[in-house]
């Protein structure tokens, strides 16, 4: 494992601990509307995906 993934790895982390810690000082209301969210375009997301592949095209 080279340089480059594990300085991507501590800055994925770092960036991760930082989001969490925002979350906790959060509303839970807020929290659980900007989750909500999240996964209605994360559905979004793999719904496309998963219809471009049937046709044998990419949506990029």
């Amino acid at each position: 494992m080279g340089v480059r993934p594990m300085l991507f790895l501590v800055a994925a982390l770092l960036l991760l601990g930082v989001v969490l810690g925002a979350v906790a000082h959060a509303p839970l209301a807020f929290s659980v509307a900007v989750g909500a969210v999240i996964a209605i375009w994360l559905g979004v997301f793999a719904l496309r995906e998963h219809q471009g592949r049937d046709r044998g095209t990419s949506t990029h």
